[in-house]
């Protein structure tokens, strides 16, 4: 096996902000659920051939510890239920995500030059221009991190190069935001005097620190410790959709200042008027929310943020194949070339470049 450059008529690369296939490839080790990344599956959303098919070049590979890592998963997620929300430890959590990052390491080691854990912008843009798939190490909700962040130092020499403090629950460094319709983004307080600290110690690595799934009062508290863009790897206009997880526009306008990003999530709860959970949303619902966020941050501040393997997309855009469809629906809303590309990958390397130097 070996990569390809990509042809001329290739699908624009994409450069995702955020997937869950880590996760989804953990848990389904010795089940019934298990896949080959490298054979086209049936089932979720992420797979190299289908990755080759729809133009995803490569992103940022979330490793998130659910509550309780012995759950079945093979049964739908209920984002109601209150045992989804419940704390976990450091220790746990830790061990949970080495066994995602040994994911990412495996998968590279078997593609033969197909996959490559990327630690530099460099490194993505090359593995882009060489049909290589990229994979930048992400971690959504810090519970695996330690208050004197021997763990990060590790993680980031592993090629930990983004962290979300938080994901929809609380945790030593800060509270999430849950996932209520129609709800607020302010609910809670703001980052502890360890997420304050935790912020300085991302700074002093260069890892982008990741807004989203974070309460409002802990944005604003990042917004005034961190001197890196403010970026939001996968989260929607809170205007279009009043889901607690969207941004308002008064955080919208803190993104833009910083020369930050702000990534769309495909998930249909967050893009949806009515916060329902129907995947006959159409492309045109999320080509809306992305004009308003162009419109609000400028061509340089918008990207992609899928949650690929962890969300109910759009039937349209039903998994990283179908990328296509939407890069269409730019096209149909007048959108320019240039703006497309922008959106699809370079604005995600030129605030992940501006980050890390």
């Amino acid at each position: 096996m070996t990569a390809t450059a990509p042809s001329a008529s290739a699908p624009i690369p994409v450069f995702d902000g955020h997937n869950d296939t880590l996760l989804k490839r953990v848990v389904a080790r010795g089940t019934d659920r298990a896949t080959d990344f490298f054979q086209r599956a049936q089932t979720g959303h992420l797979d190299l051939p289908r990755a080759r098919e729809g133009g995803f070049a490569g992103g940022l590979f979330a490793m998130f510890v659910p509550s309780n890592i012995h759950q079945d998963f093979s049964k739908p997620y209920n984002p109601n239920d209150p045992q989804n929300y419940a704390e976990i430890g450091q220790a746990e959590a830790l061990g949970f995500t080495m066994k995602m990052a040994s994911e990412a390491y495996r998968l590279e080691r078997q593609s033969e030059g197909q996959i490559r854990v990327c630690r530099t912008v460099p490194e993505i843009r090359d593995c882009i221009e060489r049909g290589i798939l990229a994979i930048s190490l992400h971690i959504e909700g810090a519970e695996a991190i330690d208050t004197d962040f021997d763990a990060l130092e590790v993680l980031h020499g592993a090629g930990l190069r983004s962290l979300g403090p938080v994901w929809s629950r609380n945790n030593v460094f800060a509270h999430g935001v849950p996932m209520q319709f129609p709800a607020s983004p302010d609910i809670g307080p703001g980052l502890t005097d360890a997420g304050k600290a935790l912020v300085a110690a991302c700074n002093d690595l260069r890892i982008l620190i990741d807004l989203s799934h974070l309460n409002e009062k802990g944005f604003w508290d990042v917004a005034g410790l961190s001197d890196a863009p403010l970026v939001a790897s996968h989260s929607n206009v809170h205007a279009l959709c009043q889901n607690a997880r969207n941004l308002t526009d008064k955080q919208l306008d803190a993104i833009a200042e910083s020369k930050g990003l702000v990534g769309l999530n495909f998930h249909v709860a967050f893009l949806r008027e009515d916060g329902a959970y129907k995947r006959d949303t159409p492309v045109e619902v999320m080509v809306r929310h992305v004009a308003y966020l162009v419109e609000r941050l400028g061509e340089d501040g918008v990207a992609l943020g899928s949650d690929f393997d962890g969300c109910m997309t759009p039937s349209a855009v039903s998994d990283s194949a179908k990328l296509p469809a939407l890069i269409e629906g730019f096209r149909a809303a007048g959108f320019g070339e240039e703006l497309i590309v922008k959106i699809a990958y370079k604005n995600w390397l030129s605030v992940l470049e501006r980050t890390q130097n």
